[in-house]
């Protein structure tokens, strides 16, 4: 006689913040899965919804507690975790019935929450799980973290005190991850952390063994080592976020050159101009700094840099803003993202004096959107007539696709809209030659084998 299943919980995710976040999110939905739990799109039909929280900004603590809000108000069983979870009394405070709460990468407190309120009926059987485990990105790309925390103490940031010091994950073991992505279909791995160039720091570069040689928790050996994977298709795109220009960072430019790695860097620079640095606890050799880019684009002269900006920190002045202006000028950075400066609780900047009105933080960054908007502009204007290759992330019914160069990190830079791309479909890589551009985003066509 045939018997009927148990029906497992639903789990409902609201997955808020950073990519790290994102990665973090993915970690427990993997392990939920693999305990036996389904995954539920909508609030009706979830046992329990997870709200993954940010805590890193004012602005973005508010939408935590609004996501957090419009769980309780469509479903009612909640678990509160991330970063916004370190403050757990608040949250208490204004949401009394959560069912629990957690702070960042605590997976082992979020799993046994779940398992608490929402436990699965005894079952024989075993649900499998997909080898890359589950994701909440598109199958061609994925977010690989390396280590959690951070040993810097800029004032504007409280991420030490929600995260914690660096610590870095054995190499092998986010070797062996990349490796399990790349085989289930990722065509592109972008390297995250709160800061990738110090890597291994904190286990003094330990060496471990990985398929018969031995490697270091070092930046440019997990560099040389993830551009060295192969796929079903290929070699993927490896790209490297949030990398401090420490000097080592100088000996992964040839490592794109020679192809192993996506030419790009993500590098928060955050402001230019010494006075300023100074007072965000930062390095301050920006001369040093424009040298070296002038450096790597000699190496590799596709390579793509993006950065983000602070603007309106307190005490700077309009002479350190110009300085800003006329060092973007020099540098000529790829992409650029811009942020008004904004207190967060907890954070060192909020006792600084001489705080800059509002209205000149506004002017300020319409400023600095117009300069970045140009430099771009300029660059992507030099990109018609060539041919790139790009990776499709969406292909629609009319024979358009969206894609990304080797420039463009998805979700934050710009895209290369193409025309005739019958035939295509998400994760390839293809050549296109680049026909338009406006001041973010290229326009083109792909060009087919004769």
């Amino acid at each position: 006689m045939a018997k009927t299943l148990p029906t497992p919980p639903k789990i409902g995710m609201v997955s808020l913040g950073c990519p790290k976040a994102l990665v973090d999110s993915e970690r427990i939905l993997t392990k939920l899965r693999s305990d036996g739990y389904e995954l539920s799109s909508d609030y009706d039909n979830a046992d329990v919804v997870l709200v993954n929280t940010c805590g890193f900004l004012d602005s973005a603590k508010e939408e935590s507690l609004e996501a957090i809000g419009e769980a309780m108000a469509e479903n009612g069983r909640v678990i509160v975790t991330g970063c916004l979870g370190n403050e757990a009394e608040m949250i208490r405070q204004r949401f009394p019935d959560v069912l629990a709460i957690s702070g960042a990468h605590q997976y082992e407190a979020v799993v046994n929450a779940v398992h608490e309120n929402a436990p699965v009926p005894p079952s024989p059987f075993v649900d499998l799980v997909p080898e890359g485990g589950l994701k909440l990105t598109p199958r061609h790309y994925s977010y690989l973290k390396i280590s959690e925390g951070c040993n810097h103490r800029c004032a504007f940031c409280i991420i030490p005190s929600i995260r914690g010091d660096l610590v870095s994950r054995r190499i092998d073991a986010v070797l062996r991850e990349a490796e399990k992505l790349v085989q289930a279909g990722t065509r592109e791995l972008l390297v995250i952390s709160q800061d990738t160039s110090a890597y291994g720091v904190d286990t003094k570069h330990d060496v471990r063994n990985w398929k018969g040689r031995e490697v270091r928790a070092h930046m440019t050996d997990l560099a040389r080592e993830l551009g060295q994977l192969e796929g079903p298709d290929g070699r993927p795109w490896v790209r490297l976020h949030y990398v401090y220009p420490y000097p080592h960072v100088d000996q992964v430019i040839p490592l794109m050159a020679e192809g192993l790695l996506t030419p790009y860097l993500d590098i928060p620079f955050q402001h230019a101009a010494p006075s300023v640095l100074k007072a965000m606890k930062r390095p301050a050799n920006e001369a040093k700094v424009l040298e070296r880019i002038k450096a790597w684009r000699d190496i590799c002269p596709d390579i793509a840099i993006r950065s983000s900006f602070v603007v309106g920190f307190p005490g700077e002045t309009e002479a350190d803003f110009q300085y800003l202006l006329d060092w973007l000028d020099e540098a000529q950075l790829d992409r650029v993202g811009a942020f008004r400066f904004e207190p967060v609780a907890g954070a060192a900047a909020n006792d600084l004096p001489n705080p800059v009105p509002e209205a000149v933080k506004e002017e300020r960054y319409a400023r600095i959107m117009e300069k970045t908007a140009a430099i771009s502009a300029a660059k992507l204007q030099a990109k018609i007539g060539r041919t790139l290759p790009v990776i499709i992330d969406e292909v629609d019914e009319d024979g358009g696709a969206n894609a990304r160069s080797q420039a463009d990190a998805p979700e934050i830079d710009g895209t290369v809209f193409l025309r005739d791309a019958e035939g295509l479909k998400q994760g390839d890589i293809v050549p296109v030659l680049i026909e338009d551009a406006d001041e973010h985003d290229l326009f083109g066509v792909p060009i087919t084998a004769k």
